[in-house]
């Protein structure tokens, strides 16, 4: 790098050409915790020479800036800047960071060696090339590098670079070195999809082996890792696989154009090309394919471009541009693997967004069919999922998405997982494959609708969702709510929660996962007695946010009436009449809410009642009022 300094200004925009023009790899550096990545990272930039890309954007207000690594940074100072500018951001996601040298260019997914940050891992894995895993000779191969491996497998990197590090601290002795490479091999030949498994004998804080071979390591005839990194060969499989191109802007700046833009994610596409818009069907023809720098005949994978059609036919964000010839499928049921990435375990029956590409639906996790043994690859049972565990389940949709499976397109058959409520991203899925299902069952069409059931018994119909602790007042009320709806000639039913019990949820517990999908069975429930016309009270504790928010999603905004009965824990305690708070207290019944099982206040429910204040008569009165003024 010491010539670049030297570089007068007319010389920059060649030499930055010259790097434009050179092959990019992706590689993600991983690992537990201590294993040397910020070292490694450190060494390689150190002693070959690399050039950061936000210097190269530099240069041209300030060439001084730049000088050799040797002359003007010391190594120990570096390694301790990559460590700290790591360890700064890894709340925030993954350190990206832009190497070149004479012969490539280089995009590294910096990610910390902590469990907690597993999700940062997987996101750098993601559009990685290669993975370099990293053990410590004296630690061997521990979890932290099982799951690491198994999650680049799961994300479909194809070469890992299996870097054996600190072998200075173990003499450098070939024996240890083997007994890694042999363990590590018989742990990823027993399940992972790997093409490549390059073992190399390092020491990232000495430099053997990094960029130049090492004489303390005279029984290893392989490459350096700056020597692998430099040629190995990774197939563009996006540029062969069918075009594919998520919508992310419809472009209508006047009524002579109307363009399509994206990034197109596989393939190419051809002026004149039929393509096929997904999901839905309608077809047309490429009629131009436009970019900054003008129109163009075609576009590869990797272009931003405006797509123009011969046909005026419905197009939006969100939707799939595809070759007729060769269309993704769509579906609203899927088999996928999902690797949880956040605190609060994973819920099936909850609710969920999904996002894929430029595509967005509600998704409802199902009964996970098994988690999976990052140690011994082993199929365990589960009913959910915590962090940084791997699963297995099958998900279903609101809507139909366009899709491929992500063995066969990463790009769409990746999507993210993001709570509702706080829109954080919970995890991450591969789609398998489209369950059959989706295919065979369909919406049928009924002549007799909701509205004309509501007509014929002259009322509008509700869902009146009783939430609040056990004691509160929450049947009581209900009970002589309904009594006064009959008496007003109205129809109606009351879904109790012992009642339910006994029936239709009789094999559910008291855990998380099983209040879960208790309610996520009377919200449709509810919703169903709703469509016959009928005002459906229900009284349930319904502890959580996220569930009363998935029933109130169910039926449009002004058929729900969240009824909170805000009755203090002290006192639904002292009135305890099925002694259950008693027993919950002593440790008879765990996870009891209120006591070793948490409720969340509803934050604006359209009915909040104070039983202390108020009797449970008074209180239905209330909630009539409240009905008949909607």
């Amino acid at each position: 790098m010491s010539h670049i300094s030297n570089l007068i200004a007319t010389d920059i925009d060649s030499y930055l050409k010259s790097h434009e023009e050179k092959s990019l790899l992706r590689f993600i550096t991983c690992g537990s915790v201590d294993d040397g990545k910020s070292t490694l990272i450190g060494r390689m930039l150190y002693e070959s020479h690399m050039l950061f890309d936000d210097q190269l954007s530099s240069l041209k207000t300030d060439s001084k800036k730049i000088g050799t690594q040797g002359e003007e940074i010391d190594f120990a100072l570096l390694v301790d800047g990559l460590a700290a500018e790591r360890e700064q951001g890894i709340t925030i996601d993954v350190a990206y960071r832009f190497f070149s040298t004479d012969k490539r260019k280089y995009i590294v997914a910096d990610t910390p060696g902590h469990e907690e940050y597993t999700r940062n891992m997987a996101t750098g894995a993601s559009t990685a090339d290669v993975a370099i895993i990293l053990v410590d000779a004296e630690q061997g191969v521990l979890t932290q590098t099982r799951r690491h491996s198994f999650i680049v497998s799961m994300v479909g990197v194809k070469n890992v670079l299996l870097a054996i590090n600190k072998l200075d601290l173990v003499e450098y002795s070939q024996q240890v070195y083997d007994d890694i490479v042999s363990e590590y091999r018989e742990f990823a030949d027993s399940a992972l999809n790997l093409e490549s498994i390059t073992p190399v004998p390092i020491s990232a804080l000495m430099g053997d082996n990094v960029v130049n071979k090492s004489e303390n390591t005279p029984w290893f005839n392989g490459q350096t890792i700056m020597q692998y990194l430099e040629t190995v060969e990774v197939s563009n499989q996006k540029a062969l696989q069918s075009f594919r191109m998520p919508v992310q802007w419809v472009n209508r700046p006047n009524s002579k154009f109307r363009g399509f833009s994206g990034l197109i994610a596989s393939g190419e596409i051809n002026t004149g090309d039929e393509v096929r818009i997904l999901p839905g069907g309608n077809t047309s023809h490429i009629k131009s394919i436009v970019t900054w720098e003008g129109e163009l005949p075609k576009a590869k994978v990797g272009k931003s471009v405006t797509i123009t059609l011969e046909d005026e036919i419905d197009v939006s964000r969100g939707d799939i541009i595809a070759l007729s010839s060769d269309p993704c499928g769509e579906a609203d049921q899927f088999q996928a693997r999902i690797l949880w990435m956040n605190n609060d375990a994973m819920m099936p029956g909850r609710q969920y967004l999904l996002k894929s590409s430029t595509q967005s639906a509600t998704l409802t996790l199902g009964k996970l069919k098994h988690r999976i043994d990052v140690n011994t690859l082993d199929h365990l049972p589960a009913k959910t999922l915590e962090l940084n565990e791997i699963g297995v389940c099958n998900i279903s949709l609101d809507k139909r998405i366009a899709f491929d499976s992500y063995d066969d397109n990463q790009t769409m058959g990746g999507f993210i997982i993001v709570d509702r409520l706080s829109n954080n991203t919970v995890g991450m899925g591969l789609i398998d494959f489209a369950l059959r299902r989706s295919e065979n069952i369909h919406w049928q069409k009924m002549d007799v609708s909701q509205d004309s059931r509501a007509e014929q018994k002259s009322q509008t119909p509700r869902i009146i969702w009783f939430t609040g602790l056990s004691g509160s007042g929450k049947s009581s009320i209900a009970n002589i709510l309904e009594k006064k709806l009959q008496s007003l000639g109205k129809h109606t039913i009351t879904l109790d929660g012992d009642n339910i019990r006994h029936g239709l949820n009789r094999d559910l517990g008291f855990t998380e996962a099983d209040r879960v999908e208790n309610i996520r069975r009377v919200g449709e429930v509810a919703k169903l007695m709703l469509n016959s016309g009928l005002i459906c009270i229900t009284s349930f504790i319904s502890p959580f946010e996220s569930e009363r928010a998935m029933a109130r999603s169910l039926v449009s905004e002004n058929e729900f009436v969240e009824v909170f009965v805000d009755t203090p824990l002290s006192v639904c305690e002292e009135r305890d009449v099925k002694g259950l708070y008693a027993k919950a207290r002593s440790g008879e019944i765990p996870n009891f809410t209120g006591i070793s099982s948490p409720f969340e206040d509803p934050k604006n429910p359209e009915i909040r009642i104070d039983t202390t204040k108020i009797s449970a008569e008074e209180a239905a009165n209330q909630i009539i009022e409240f009905i008949t003024k909607q």
